[in-house]
């Protein structure tokens, strides 16, 4: 399978430890991700008229040190999956989606047509960041993600139904089962437990596989076997709702 992301650091967290998993799981699995720090939809789509060469490509989790646009990417491979996602800030607003995701989906059906386009759902940030109560005014984190939650339903609808990757529902379940640490810098995945629980929510659904007693261990920070297990039966639980929808 290979699967192209047009995202930023979010996306960079949640396709770290992908190709690893799938590695671990005998599953043939190409990752590249096109990051621009902070990008929102209204740059990829202005980097889409532009032709703008402006993405680190970033492969099977790794830096390359390459520069390329995203029609270069998009025709440098046959890709199975293409993700479009809104940048975290701007997550929880229905109109800074369009008419950029809009026009974004159709650039991706004219240059990679034997694509499946999905949406990668954001997370919301870590109770008491300054970003989400300063920022976006929130006094509660699932405040934040209820309306991305929201917003990111809506863009799928509008787009004819597509499919979500819930990474968002997989840190709010992390949240429920008590797990510690998955944020990094109050919005950012932790190196460890949060990019391994995103990892694991992009490989069920993009494969169907479950990830329980996934052998993968090759971690950035720590994680221990009982937060690995959590994120496994989180992740789990997130694909499978998001499945039913």
């Amino acid at each position: 399978m290979k699967v192209l992301a047009i995202g930023n650091s979010f996306s960079s967290d949640a396709m770290r430890y992908l190709h690893n998993i799938a590695k671990a799981d005998v599953t043939e699995m190409k990752t590249v991700n096109l990051f621009i720090g902070g990008c929102p939809l209204s740059r990829h789509y202005a980097n889409m008229h532009n032709d703008a060469a402006d993405y680190d490509f970033e492969f099977n989790g790794e830096r390359t040190g390459i520069k390329v646009s995203i029609r270069q990417a998009l025709q440098s491979d046959v890709w199975d999956v293409v993700t479009l996602q809104q940048a975290s800030s701007l997550s929880i607003d229905y109109n800074t989606y369009q008419p950029y995701l809009g026009a974004l989906a159709d650039y991706v059906r004219i240059h990679a047509p034997k694509s499946k386009i999905m949406l990668h759902q954001t997370w919301a940030y870590e109770q008491d960041s300054d970003r989400l109560t300063k920022e976006l005014g929130y006094k509660n984190q699932t405040e934040m993600f209820d309306d991305l939650k929201s917003a990111y339903a809506k863009a799928a609808q509008k787009l004819g139904g597509m499919e979500l990757i819930p990474g968002g529902e997989t840190f709010q379940n992390l949240i429920k089962a008590g797990a510690g640490h998955i944020h990094r810098d109050t919005f950012h995945a932790s190196l460890g437990l949060g990019r391994l629980a995103l990892g694991y929510v992009w490989y069920e659904t993009l494969t169907g596989k479950n990830c329980a007693d996934n052998s993968f261990a090759e971690f950035d920070e720590p994680v221990t076997e009982q937060d690995k297990k959590t994120a496994q039966t989180c992740a789990h639980k997130a694909a499978e709702q998001y499945r039913r929808i």
